[in-house]
C-alpha cells in the first residue's frame, strides 16, 4: 500500500514538473538558467539557452527558433565574451539587473537594467523583455533584446535610432558560422540629411536603400504586393526606424545580415523541405553597388555597358571609361553660370542619389523647390521628398551626384531634377528643330523609298533561295548584324586587335574554336572567341549566346561587349579575363599555390551567386548546361565570372525541365538525367556545380581522376570517403595546414548534396547560397550520380550526320555504400 502511495505521489510530481517546464517562458530573481536548460515562449516558437555554433566548442546564450530542427539563432547575448566550459548561468540580482556569469563568480554580459521585482520573459516573437512582474504592457518594458539586435532581424523588431537619445538599433553581421562576434557589415539607418537605410563594410557604405519617399524606399522596387511581409518607414520628431510585419502570422520569417554574401538576406520557412527559403536579397545585382559608375554616373542594369553619364554630363577621363574603370564619373559638358540661369532637366525612374550636404523641408512643393535651388549655385539637383502628400515636400542636393541607378517599372524609383546649362538646353531645343524639319520633309520621302526597297528585297530573296545555300548563308548572317542588339566589330578590327589571329596571342583551345587576346585602338583589352566551322555551334547556338549574354548583367557572369559576323566567320568579343579560366589555376602544380582556401572559398560563393542570378533573378529562367571550371574565369582580383553560354537554354513562366535530342557539354560535368536521357533543369547545372566545388576543394579533374581503391572519378572517390568517415582525406594538401577545416568539410557536403542522383534530392542554388553562408545544419546527402565516359577525352556530343545523338557513350553505374 505505502509503496503505491509513492508511486502516486511520484507520478503527480512528475506530471507537475512536466506541465511546469514547457510552459516555463519566465525567470524571477528567485529562479535561474543553467547550461542545459531552455526557456520556451508561451506559443512554443522560440527557445532561448545556451549553445555552440558551428564547430566552435564555445558556449554562448542565444535564442533561436523552437521548431527548427536547425537550431537557426536569431539573437546571442554573450557575442563578444564566449564561455568556455559549461558553467554559464543567466539570473537576476537582488538589484533588477540580469547577468550572465560562468561558475556564479564572472560577469560575462549583463542589462545594467536595475529595478524592483522584475521578471525576464520570452515572448512568441522573440523577444526577450525585463518587465515589472505585475505589468505586461510594452511600454513598460525596462529592457528587451529586440533594442540589441544581432545578426537578425524579427517582425516587429525596430532598425533605426532614437532621436531623443541617439540610441541607435542595427544589425552587426556574425564573423562566420563559427563564431557570433560583430564583423565589420553593418545595417541600419543612415542620418545625413533625408534619411535612408544603409549597408555599411566597415567604415565605407556598401549598399544605400534611396530616400524614403513616402511609399518606400526609391532605391528598391515595391515590395508591398509580396504575400510574406509588410513593412514601415517611422521618421518623427522622437525617432526614425525600420520596421516589418507579417502578412500572415503562421508563416516563419526573417532578415538576416551575412558577412560571407555582404548581403541582406530575407528567408521565409518552408515547412515541407524543413528548409530556410531565400525570398530576396541586397544588393540584387550589379547596380546596387555604392557609387559603381562614380560621380554624376548612371547605372543601368538593363544597358549593356551599365555605367552612362547623366544627360548633359561626359566622362571625366574619356580613356578610363571606355576601359570600364567609371571611378572618375562623369562632369558637366557645358559649365554652368548660375547669374544667366541654368535649367533644369528630368531624369525619370531612379533612384536617389547619396546624400551629401542635403537640404529638406517636408511642406515645400515642387515649384517652390525648383526657386528654392535655382537660387543656390551650389543646388545640383532636387526632388519630391515624399510622393504620398501629393508632391510635397522637398530635397536638394550640393556637389556630385553619386549611387544613382536606372529603375524600369513607372512604379519604383522617383524623379530627379538635374542642374545644367542652360546652352545644353538650348542645343538640344535647336536638335529637336532640325529632328522635326527632317521628319516632315525626308520622312515621306523615304516611305517611298523604302516601299520600293521592300520590293526589290522581296524580289532579291526570292531568286535567292533558288541559288545556293551559300548566298543564303551570307544573306543571314547579314541580317542577324541588324538584329543583334549589341556592338557588331568589323572584321577588320577584330584582325587588327589580335594582330591577324597571331598564335601568340591566342589563349587556349574552346570546345568551340580557339580564343585569342586582343587590343582595340582605344587601348582596352578583349578577348576574343573565333567559332570553328567545323566545332558544331551553328548559327541557333551563335544568335543564342549573344542575345543570352547581351541581356545578362552580373558581377559574377562575363560581359559580353559585341560580336562579329563576316561570311562564314563568326566570333564573340568578351572582356578580357587576365587570369584566364580557373582550371589553369586549381590543376596547375605551381599556380593552385596562389589559390589559398579563403580565395577558393571567394570563388565558390561567386559561381554560386552567378547561378542563382541565372536560375532565379535574372528575367528569364536560363539553365547553363555546360558549366565546369574551364568556363569559369577569374579577373584581375580573382573574382570568378561564368562563361560560354553557347548551350545555355531559356525557360519561361511555370517551366522547370526540358529535354533534348541533342546532349552537348562536357563528359564529367553533366548530370546523370541529361546525360542519359536529354532532361535537363536548373538541377541540371546543380549537379555541375557540385563536381566544380568539389575539384576546387580537391585540386583534381573528375574525369581521368584515379584512385587504388577503384574509384573510376572523383565524385565516387569523395562518396567512398564520406561513407568511410574520412571526407576530410580529399582536400588539396595545400589546404590541410591552412585552410579552415570546418568550412572545407561543409563544402564538401554541399557538393555531395549537389550531385545526388535523383533531381529532386538535390537543393536550388539559393538553398547552396545559403549554405555556403550560414552555419545551419545541413541534411545527409543520399548516393550521387557517378558518370562514367568510355572515351578518353571531352567531346560535344552533337548530332551526327544521321541526326542521332552520342548517348550510347555515356553508362551509369552506382556504388554500394560499405
Amino acid at each position: 500500500m505505502e509503496m503505491g502511495l509513492n508511486f502516486y505521489i511520484v507520478c503527480c510530481f512528475l506530471i507537475f514538473f512536466s506541465k511546469a517546464s514547457t510552459a516555463m517562458d519566465t525567470i524571477s530573481p528567485s529562479e535561474s538558467l543553467t547550461d542545459g536548460m531552455t526557456l520556451v515562449s508561451n506559443g512554443g516558437s522560440f527557445a532561448l539557452g545556451f549553445f555552440s555554433p558551428g564547430s566552435s566548442k564555445s558556449r554562448y546564450l542565444g535564442i533561436w527558433y523552437q521548431n527548427d530542427p536547425m537550431q537557426t539563432v536569431v539573437w546571442v547575448a554573450n557575442r563578444m565574451n564566449p564561455i568556455n566550459d559549461s558553467t554559464g548561468v543567466l539570473k537576476i540580482e537582488s538589484s533588477g539587473r540580469v547577468v550572465l556569469q560562468v561558475q556564479n563568480r564572472t560577469t560575462v554580459w549583463s542589462t545594467e537594467t536595475t529595478a524592483s521585482v522584475p521578471v525576464l520573459q520570452l515572448l512568441d516573437s522573440g523577444n526577450l523583455v525585463l518587465r515589472y512582474g505585475n505589468s505586461n504592457n510594452p511600454v513598460n518594458y525596462l529592457w528587451q533584446s529586440f533594442d540589441y539586435p544581432s545578426d537578425t532581424m524579427l517582425p516587429g523588431m525596430k532598425i533605426g535610432v532614437d532621436l531623443i537619445t541617439g540610441f541607435d538599433r542595427r544589425l552587426s553581421a556574425w564573423k562566420n558560422w563559427d563564431d557570433p562576434s560583430p564583423a565589420n557589415l553593418t545595417y541600419g539607418v543612415a542620418l545625413e540629411g533625408s534619411p535612408e537605410m544603409v549597408l555599411m563594410s566597415g567604415s565605407d557604405k556598401y549598399y544605400l536603400s534611396g530616400l524614403w519617399i513616402g511609399n518606400g524606399f526609391s532605391g528598391i522596387r515595391d515590395a508591398r504586393s509580396n504575400p510574406i511581409f509588410d513593412y514601415d518607414f517611422v521618421w518623427n520628431e522622437n525617432e526614425v526606424y525600420y520596421i516589418i510585419f507579417l502578412k500572415n502570422n503562421s508563416v516563419m520569417s526573417r532578415v538576416v545580415l551575412n558577412q560571407t554574401n555582404s548581403a541582406i538576406i530575407s528567408y521565409v520557412w518552408n515547412p515541407e523541405s524543413q528548409t530556410w527559403l531565400i525570398y530576396s536579397m541586397r544588393p540584387s545585382d550589379y547596380c546596387d553597388r555604392y557609387g559603381i559608375c562614380g560621380p554624376n554616373g548612371k547605372c543601368d542594369y538593363n544597358n549593356l555597358q551599365v555605367c552612362q553619364c547623366l544627360t548633359g554630363f561626359r566622362p571625366k577621363w574619356p580613356e578610363r571609361w571606355n576601359l570600364s574603370d567609371y571611378s572618375g564619373g562623369c562632369i558637366h559638358s557645358k559649365p554652368l553660370n548660375c547669374q544667366r540661369g541654368d535649367e533644369f532637366i528630368t531624369i525619370r525612374r531612379v533612384k536617389s542619389p547619396a546624400i551629401s550636404n542635403p537640404w529638406d523641408h517636408k511642406t515645400m512643393n515642387l515649384e517652390e523647390c525648383k526657386a528654392e535651388c535655382s537660387r543656390n549655385c551650389s543646388c545640383m539637383a532636387y526632388t519630391n521628398l515624399d510622393l504620398t502628400r501629393g508632391g510635397s515636400g522637398c530635397t536638394m542636393w550640393f556637389g556630385d551626384l553619386v549611387d544613382i541607378k536606372q529603375l524600369q517599372s513607372d512604379s519604383d524609383g522617383m524623379d530627379l531634377y538635374i542642374r545644367v546649362s542652360a546652352s545644353e538646353i538650348e542645343l538640344k531645343k535647336k536638335a529637336k528643330v532640325k529632328l522635326a524639319i527632317i521628319f516632315a520633309t525626308v520622312i515621306p520621302a523615304l516611305l517611298g523609298l523604302l516601299l520600293v526597297v521592300c520590293y526589290i528585297r522581296r524580289r532579291r530573296r526570292k531568286l535567292k533561295d533558288e541559288v545556293e545555300d551559300k548566298n543564303l548563308n551570307d544573306k543571314e548572317n547579314k541580317d542577324e548584324n541588324e538584329d543583334m542588339e549589341l556592338a557588331v566589330f568589323e572584321f577588320g578590327t577584330i584582325a587588327q586587335a589580335t594582330d591577324t589571329f597571331s598564335f601568340c596571342n591566342k589563349l587556349g583551345q574552346g570546345g568551340f574554336g580557339p580564343v585569342y587576346k586582343g587590343t582595340l585602338a582605344n587601348g582596352q583589352e578583349i578577348a576574343v572567341k573565333r567559332l570553328s566551322k567545323s566545332s558544331g555551334q551553328g548559327l541557333n547556338e551563335f544568335k543564342n549566346e549573344v542575345r543570352l549574354i547581351a541581356k545578362l548583367q552580373h558581377r559574377n557572369l562575363v560581359r559580353l561587349l559585341g560580336c562579329c559576323i563576316h561570311g562564314d566567320e563568326r566570333m564573340l568579343v568578351y572582356e578580357y579575363m587576365p587570369n584566364r579560366s580557373l582550371d589553369s589555376f586549381i590543376f596547375d602544380p605551381t599556380k593552385r599555390e596562389v589559390l589559398t582556401w579563403s580565395k577558393r572559398f571567394q570563388i565558390i560563393c561567386g559561381i554560386a551567386r552567378g547561378l542563382l542570378y541565372l536560375h532565379q533573378d535574372s528575367r528569364l529562367r536560363i539553365i547553363h548546361r555546360d558549366l565546369k571550371a574551364g568556363n569559369v574565369l577569374l579577373d584581375s582580383k580573382m573574382n570568378p565570372k561564368i562563361s560560354d553560354f553557347g548551350m545555355a537554354r531559356t525557360f519561361g513562366g511555370d517551366q522547370t525541365e526540358a529535354s533534348t535530342n541533342r546532349i552537348v557539354g562536357t563528359y564529367g560535368y553533366m548530370a546523370p538525367e541529361y546525360a542519359a536521357v536529354g532532361l535537363f533543369s536548373v538541377k541540371s547545372d546543380v549537379f555541375s556545380f557540385g563536381i566544380v566545388l568539389l575539384e576546387v576543394i580537391s585540386g583534381r579533374k573528375n574525369r581521368g581522376f584515379y584512385h587504388a581503391n577503384g574509384s573510376g572519378n572523383l565524385i565516387e572517390h569523395a562518396w567512398r570517403l564520406w561513407t568511410e568517415g574520412n571526407p576530410s582525406d580529399i582536400v588539396d594538401d595545400l589546404l590541410v595546414e591552412t585552410g579552415d577545416l570546418p568550412e572545407l568539410l561543409r563544402c564538401i557536403h554541399i557538393s555531395l548534396l549537389c550531385v545526388q542522383q535523383h533531381p529532386e534530392e538535390r537543393p536550388g542554388m539559393s538553398s547552396v547560397v545559403l549554405m555556403l553562408g550560414s552555419h545551419n545544419e545541413l541534411p545527409s546527402p543520399k548516393q550521387p550520380g557517378f558518370l562514367l565516359c568510355n572515351k578518353p577525352f571531352e567531346v560535344d556530343s552533337s548530332p551526327g550526320n544521321d541526326g542521332s545523338s552520342s548517348r550510347n557513350e555515356i553508362s551509369l553505374s552506382t556504388l554500394e555504400a560499405r
